[in-house]
């Protein structure tokens, strides 16, 4: 029988697998994970990165071993050990999951050639998305060149149904008897976290105790940081123990239970809108890779950001004296994750009230994020920083004041993460303005919580000045929201 590798990367998993579909179609699959220096560099980037890694990593080995097979795991240059392995199986074609940052593209169009060159069939798939860029595309009436607005993406998108794979027990996977490296281990990486618990088993059952109750709220969980009841799937999508056309069809499946109530129904709707979200980023940056290291909008690419700030450090250690940005940083740094919509008021007072470079942002939360998809953070970073795909005539500035009042009045999310006001009174968190008093904590000598480090108001208004003296010297200006 005919053998076909297929390397692993951000696709750990067996089910509902478009590249191992596409290898299987070859001949027995030999399982493959090539640590590269690039996986090693992304992975030494995050300590709790590389525990969750390796924690798929030993999921996806245990369910091979349960189909008679084991992970085939190399370390090097991926086109050598590649080639190295080919040549000891008599392998015909080798795939993989296709990237969709620059690097990985470029990576990816030189392994292409590399493994062509040696007379090897190099089979490329898309398995990140919901629906592949080249489907969304399509239904176009012009070039083939992808969408940069969103409307017009997502009313194509929720016409298209995703592909299935649904059908592991129909691969046919090679025997464990292939030299292998140890699996990879978070000490490899610099990571003194244990393995992580992930896994495709893990990643199912949180979609499925997801849509049995939290995503018929969502449409207030999205907005509410102190219930903590959004799917947490984003690691899992990036690592894709989970694909994601399993996510928009469990969720569509979802919608069609006439027993749900019209805002159930609602609240899945707008869920679903965020995976067409991941699947619009996805298909800018295959479209559009330059966007890695320049603004997808020209007239934003020689704005003067600034690269450094005098209180940059507060706000990555969480002490900007805004009690909302200073969670989610906080909660970031503790736990590898940060609420989605404190994750736009937090990057939005990077760069409009410190003026700081959205590159600067998005290298920091690098550094704390679980989740690993460059692509993806790339377009929401230039989103927020009105830099990307958002065509907003003026940038869409978050006032932290008016989010903490309307998303946690309370202050309940504030105090979790914030120590020095964990005993502060409710709802006085959110009436702090420069200048005045500082919370007095009950606790004699404890540590007090800083005043705000600028002025709102006023650094929105001189954020909007330079941007429309920059963008726009004869149009009107805006206040931030």
């Amino acid at each position: 029988m005919a053998v076909a590798i297929y390397r692993f990367a951000r696709d750990l998993r067996l089910d509902d697998h478009a590249g191992l579909s596409a290898a299987s179609a070859h001949g027995d699959i030999a399982p493959v994970l090539i640590v590269d220096r690039e996986l090693e560099e992304r992975l030494r980037s995050s300590p709790r990165r590389a525990a969750y890694f390796c924690g798929a990593v030993a999921a996806l080995d245990a369910a091979l071993r349960e189909r008679g097979s084991a992970l085939i795991v190399r370390r090097g240059e991926a086109a050598a050990e590649l080639a190295r392995l080919a040549g000891e199986l008599g392998a015909v074609a080798i795939a993989w999951s296709a990237s969709y940052d620059r690097a990985g593209i470029a990576a990816g169009t030189d392994l292409q050639a590399a493994i062509e060159e040696r007379g090897a069939r190099a089979i490329v798939v898309h398995d990140s998305p919901a629906i592949p860029p080249e489907d969304s595309t399509a239904a176009r009436s012009s070039a083939g060149d992808g969408y940069k607005a969103f409307v017009p993406f997502y009313d194509v998108w929720r016409e298209l149904e995703p592909g299935s794979f649904e059908a592991p027990l129909l691969l046919s996977f090679m025997p464990a008897a292939v030299r292998s490296e140890p699996l990879p281990q978070p000490a490899d990486f610099g990571s003194s976290d244990p393995v992580a618990d992930a896994g495709a088993p893990r990643s199912r059952k949180k979609l499925e105790t997801f849509l049995r109750g939290p995503a018929l709220q969502y449409a207030f969980a999205i907005n509410v940081p102190a219930d903590d009841l959004t799917s947490h799937l984003s690691a899992d999508l990036t690592f894709g123990t989970i694909a994601a056309r399993t996510v928009v069809r469990e969720t569509r499946n979802r919608m069609d239970d006439p027993f749900l109530l019209s805002e159930e129904r609602a609240s899945l709707r707008l869920f679903a809108r965020a995976l067409a979200m991941r699947d619009f980023f996805l298909q800018l940056s295959w479209y559009n890779p330059l966007t890695s290291d320049s603004a997808l909008q020209e007239k934003m690419r020689e704005f003067p950001f600034l690269q450094s700030h005098p209180h940059l450090d507060d706000w990555r250690e969480g002490r900007t004296g805004f009690p909302l940005v200073d969670a989610g940083m906080r909660q970031l740094r503790a736990t590898g994750w940060m609420h989605p919509r404190v994750r736009a008021i937090a990057a939005s007072f990077l760069c409009f009230d410190l003026g700081v470079d959205w590159r600067v942002g998005m290298a920091e939360w690098d550094r704390y994020l679980i989740e690993d998809d460059p692509a993806l953070s790339v377009g929401n970073w230039q989103w927020i920083a009105g830099a990307g795909a958002d065509l907003a005539a003026y940038p869409r500035i978050y006032n932290p004041y008016k989010q903490a009042r309307r998303f946690d009045p309370g202050g309940s999310y504030a105090r979790k993460w914030i120590a020095e006001l964990a005993h502060g009174p409710a709802g006085g968190l959110n009436e702090m303005r420069q200048g005045s008093a500082q919370i007095e904590l009950p606790l004699g000598g404890a540590e007090r919580y800083p005043r705000p480090v600028v002025d709102h108001d006023r650094a929105a208004r001189d954020f909007l000045a330079r941007y429309q003296e920059f963008v726009t010297p004869a149009g009107g200006r805006r206040s931030s929201r």
